[in-house]
């Protein structure tokens, strides 16, 4: 039995939900690990045209508004049906590319964000992740079955006919709104948004417009309904355009610890603004699926055949009325790395204007960016918090004070708020490019920690958290792993260790390995022989990493509901060594 089995609340073990088959092409490249939720992940992708077409801010780049929202675009990873796939569609899956289409156009947007010649870049990922697929059904049937109703060992599969003799009615699974960080994109968290779908979670991923990601492609509405005192080139037949990083003007380094200018905040806060609209966008549409309109949504959908950036899938396949009245979207949880935890922030304490949204997860949030109270809105935080950091940015003082006022300010008006610190691994670490490029950061970026066990340290932990904040009828039935990762004891200040702290020259960017050359010796014989006292995945593989931290010592807990903090953490502190 694996590790994850024995800490399961069950007895028996949970099967993880059938995966889509992987082709002779996928095996050759860089590949993302099968979920390992009860549920198979289905994914889909949709661009609808926003109902108030708008800019935010007087921000230009050559001589036009750089921040306009004409659509919005976003990926649902959802809990599916993967035997219902194959029989409505002769059994050949379809699934989404890792890297968004045109794929080659978004490697030079990725070689443009770096500031580096596009031609490496574009054959490096070429070589390596062109052609990676999600392990998703792509357009699949939303789950009918209850996690608990799914096959466990020895069982057999849940099937409708089951369902309906039974009398059981459908499930109605929880909404997560997830925001990305700065050069991110929809599938940048496929992991971790298709380990909570397969948990039985609806992620709405979403892709901003902002100029936050590296590349985005616009799809024009046929109507032409645009922001406002903007025009397209009736000259010009395409009928899209590119959104690209957008360089703050005379302060390109602001998300760097030892800028002296800070953070562009008039352009960050505009951001945070036009993303916030965004999300509402994407609620709406949200809104519209549980409604039973998923036809309009279809009709309207610009992700479709012979537009920029699709599949010529589009929606095809779907059944729209299986989405009617399966969706709780109340109490949804926001949640966002980096720059998105900083959104994320922003959208919790703003309860006014998002009532829906009932508690928040911050994936190592770019507290600069934040803003404080009073800065955007008057409103305090007084929703249930979640902020997951990586031990790179705890080593970054005034970023982990900032996100240690967010914290205690949630506490302080009575919400259950949980501040934690993932040991050895760095800000990429709750991305997919941890996954799919190990060795660079192990090499370059100097993480520590087993790259998917980073992973499933912060999808147990979202488990945990939710499923002690969110309503009895949302967690009903459901067959999460329970570690206990939040029961960990809270530490005191004093005791942070600093031996992988960096240098100020490589604050927040990487850690520090000392004798590294004789830890990397010793893990390639531990990688290479029989390890016990070691997280495993659920088919029992050891989850080995340059450094290994024993089951139940994995985290740092800074702060929590169940205990007092029992050391201020001053700035000082954290600048001593």
């Amino acid at each position: 039995m694996t590790m994850e089995q024995e800490k399961h609340q069950k007895g028996q073990p949970r099967r993880p939900g059938p995966s889509p088959p992987r082709s002779f092409r996928e095996h050759l490249f860089h590949k993302l690990p099968d979920y390992a939720g009860p549920y198979s992940v289905g994914m889909m992708e949709i661009e609808m045209p926003v109902r108030e077409p708008r800019t935010f801010s007087r921000i230009k780049r050559n001589h036009t508004h750089a921040l306009r929202m004409d659509t919005v675009l976003f990926a649902i990873y959802y809990p599916c049906d993967s035997s219902s796939y194959a029989s409505s569609k002769g059994g050949k899956p379809s699934k989404a590319t890792w890297l968004p289409r045109p794929r080659a156009l978004t490697s030079k947007g990725y070689a443009k964000f770096f500031n580096i010649p596009h031609l490496p870049i574009t054959a490096y990922i070429a070589g390596t992740t062109m052609f990676t697929k999600l392990p998703a059904w792509r357009n699949a049937k939303l789950a009918g079955c209850r996690s608990d109703s799914l096959p466990r060992a020895s069982s057999s599969a849940c099937s409708q006919d089951t369902l309906t003799e039974s009398g059981e009615s459908q499930p109605k699974f929880p909404v997560i709104f997830f925001t990305h960080g700065l050069g991110g994109s929809r599938t940048c968290y496929s992991a971790v948004c298709g380990e909570l779908a397969s948990n039985g979670f609806v992620v709405v991923a979403m892709e901003h417009r902002d100029g936050s990601g590296a590349r985005s492609y616009v799809n024009i509405p046929p109507e032409g309904d645009i922001a406002a005192g903007l025009e397209t080139d009736s000259t010009d037949s395409r009928r899209y355009y590119k959104v690209d990083y957008i360089v703050p003007q005379d302060n390109a380094q602001d998300t760097s610890p030892h800028n002296t200018r800070g953070v562009d905040t008039e352009l960050r806060h505009s951001q945070i603004q036009m993303r916030m609209a965004e999300v509402e966008e994407a609620y709406y549409v949200m809104e519209l699926l549980n409604n039973g309109q998923g036809d309009l949504v279809n009709k309207n959908n610009l992700r479709k055949k012979g537009n920029a950036g699709s599949s010529s899938k589009g929606l095809e396949g779907i059944n729209w009325t299986d989405w009617e009245g399966r969706l709780f979207l109340r109490n949804v949880t926001a949640m966002g790395h980096s720059f998105g935890g900083a959104t994320t922030a922003e959208i919790v304490r703003q309860s006014d204007r998002f009532p829906y949204i009932g508690q928040g997860i911050l994936l190592d949030a770019w507290g600069q960016a934040t803003p404080q109270k009073g800065e955007v809105t008057h409103q305090t935080l007084r929703k249930p918090l979640l902020a997951i950091n990586s031990e790179a940015f705890m080593h970054w003082p005034e970023n982990f004070k900032r996100l240690g006022d967010i914290a205690r300010e949630a506490k302080g008006e009575g919400a259950l708020t949980w501040m934690m610190t993932i040991k050895g691994s760095t800000h990429l670490s709750q991305t997919d490019f941890a996954i799919l490029y190990p060795h660079w950061m192990s090499f370059f970026i100097k993480t520590l920690v087993n790259p998917r066990r980073a992973m499933y340290l912060t999808v147990n932990s979202c488990l945990e958290f939710l499923n002690r904040v969110l309503p009895p009828e949302f967690t009903s039935g459901s067959d999460w792993v329970d570690e206990g990762i939040l029961r960990t004891e809270v530490v005191v200040a004093d005791e942070l260790p600093h031996d992988y702290r960096p240098s100020d020259k490589w604050m927040a960017s990487r850690l520090r390995i000392p004798n590294e050359l004789r830890l990397r010796i010793a893990y390639w014989i531990r990688r290479h022989s029989k390890s016990s006292g070691i997280a495993t995945d659920v088919k029992g593989r050891p989850l080995v990493g340059l450094v290994d931290f024993a089951p139940g010592s994995e985290v740092w807990m800074h702060l929590s509901p169940d205990q007092e903090e029992r050391h201020p953490m001053e700035l000082s502190q954290m600048r001593s060594t």
